[in-house]
């Protein structure tokens, strides 16, 4: 006798309203435990969904474009008594979807200083979260989230108090309490409120125009990359590296590793060499900490290496960079991106960075600044090398130079130390095997 099984969303987190991507099956599909039944697609990745159940497709409740929570129902199953048991699917939780967070990976804002007697344009000061590290996306119902626009509260700022650290009215209402006890005029603006907007115009007045939605991986980025550019004070130093030995080196055992199956691009060499500097100055491997009074040291080496997408700029996260080898680098490297062109790439894949590369070689370009990925203070961007005649004292040479842009926010690092971190870091690409010794 045929048994109807209903299968529904597991449990993936606190999260909800998560995008159903795909649909990997269809009415009259043989399924087995632990095939996957749907992909969604959350913050900068993507997870599939696996059945609990064995059985054969009798419907499909949902379609692409829908949004999904814990408990929806996803299909039917018909299945003779006797077949497979349920089982617990074992999922990684995904990140929160785009309309469930007021902002991603956004740092706190910066609190602006009183001058003695400045009574008109003093601000409240900022409450800070109780924590090690800034936390990064606000947990609010879409109700919240709105009254905190209405008000001009900046729900980052808050320690919620709701049921897994969720934002109630209450925290609002407390906050705007506090400010107002302690003599701010208002509570701090953020967002748009807090800059004037760009005018709207009607561009089809002036000719033909198309219009396509931006990407959800572009939507986020853009939100973050506007938080970092408008919280951290950026500075860019340039300088150029001579890269003449190491790139005859990495020609030397391309063929070595090829026989490993192996690309090796420049990619990994830069990234040792940022490690050696790192570790000589660490100070650029350190966060601010919420009350910009200390300063985080990390004692570790995590690289995020920007990789262009269909869907727009990721930067998945290599770990551990100080115990790899080259080999094993320019391996893992080519994994990732992979992953990352095909967004396959998980939440883990995109935390725990220290220090960002960002290279345009491939393309083209002498020079660029990259902004800096906060909660990091500094990121290092690199274009395409060339040949340049350059004097060695007694004649001119052709060089291969590569340069340089180091972003960093000048409340860590100042200029003294950007450009001796450069200066280092074009020394040890002159001659990598000074990270031997």
């Amino acid at each position: 006798m045929a048994i109807e099984t209903e299968v529904v969303v597991p449990d993936i987190g606190e999260f909800a309203g998560v995008e159903v991507i795909e649909v990997l099956v269809s009415v009259g599909d043989q399924v087995d435990v632990e095939s996957s039944l749907v992909t969604l697609e959350s913050d900068k990745a993507t997870m599939e969904i696996p059945s609990t159940h064995a059985g054969k497709v009798k419907s499909v409740k949902v379609k692409v474009g829908d949004t999904i929570s814990e408990g929806d129902l996803l299909l039917v199953l018909e299945s003779e008594s006797g077949a497979a048991p349920e089982v617990e699917a074992d999922l990684q939780p995904p990140e929160p979807a785009a309309e469930e967070v007021e902002s991603v990976q956004a740092p706190a804002p910066v609190a602006v200083e009183r001058l003695p007697g400045d009574k008109m344009q003093q601000q409240p000061p900022v409450l800070v979260r109780p924590s090690d590290v800034p936390r990064g996306v606000a947990h609010a119902s879409p109700s919240i989230r709105s009254l905190a626009r209405e008000l001009g509260v900046d729900l980052l700022l808050l320690e919620g108090t709701g049921r897994k650290g969720r934002i109630t009215k209450a925290d609002v209402q407390h906050y705007i309490k506090q400010v107002m006890q302690r003599g701010g005029g208002r509570p701090e603006v953020s967002g748009e409120s807090a800059i004037p907007l760009i005018p709207s115009v009607d561009f089809s007045q002036f000719g033909s125009v198309e219009e396509k939605p931006l990407s959800r991986i572009q939507r986020i980025s853009g939100n973050h990359l506007r938080a970092c550019w408008l919280n951290v004070p950026h500075v860019t130093q340039f300088d150029e590296a001579d890269i003449t030995s190491l790139e005859a080196f990495r020609q030397e055992q391309k063929d070595a590793a090829l026989k490993q199956e192996i690309k090796l691009t420049f990619m990994p060499f830069l990234m040792k060499a940022c490690v050696g500097a790192l570790q000589a100055m660490p100070e650029f491997n350190s966060s601010l900490s919420p009350d910009r009074e200390k300063l985080i040291y990390k004692h570790y080496f995590n690289i995020g290496v920007a990789v262009d997408t269909p869907s727009g700029l990721m930067v998945p996260v290599i770990r551990g960079v100080e115990s790899k080898s080259i080999f094993l680098l320019a391996r893992e490297l080519a994994e990732v991106s992979s992953r990352a062109r095909a967004g396959k790439l998980t939440p883990a894949d995109l935390r725990g960075g220290c220090f960002s590369i960002s290279s345009l070689g491939g393309i083209g370009g002498t020079a660029f600044t990259p902004i800096v990925n906060a909660p990091e203070v500094a990121i290092l961007g690199v274009s395409r090398s060339s040949i340049k005649p350059v004097w060695n004292g007694k004649k001119f040479k052709p060089r291969l130079m590569l340069p340089l842009s180091l972003s960093y926010d000048h409340r860590v690092i100042d200029g003294a130390q950007a450009a001796r971190f450069t200066s280092l870091l074009s020394t040890l690409l002159g001659d990598i095997r000074q990270l031997l010794l």
